[in-house]
């Protein structure tokens, strides 16, 4: 299964916290079970998005586990476009059969 996980950071986060929260990351390794498909900071400083695949959810689970203290998280599962508008197609034909 594919995730978009985004982050932001916590506004309580003061400049020490900020520095634990990098040095936590500097020796952080991800789940062998994750894959990361694409790993991106906001320009702004103030957060990221991820792209990763696993069929293990504790696995990101024990990330936002991890950097909870520091950024507020979303995880959202995902499909390729081409499937989801398979299944929007789908959608629109059973409300159509719908009388």
């Amino acid at each position: 299964m594919k995730y978009v996980i985004t982050w932001t950071a916590r506004p309580n986060v003061t400049e020490e916290s900020q520095a634990r929260g990098l040095q936590v990351f500097g020796k952080w390794v991800p789940s062998s079970d994750v894959t990361f498909e694409q790993f991106l900071g906001r320009v702004d400083q103030q957060g990221g998005y991820a792209v990763v695949t696993t069929d293990n959810p504790q696995a990101i689970a024990r990330d936002m586990a991890i950097f909870g203290t520091w950024f507020e998280m979303t995880v959202v599962p995902v499909l390729e476009i081409a499937d989801a508008t398979v299944q929007a197609a789908d959608a629109l034909e059973f409300m159509a059969s719908v009388s």
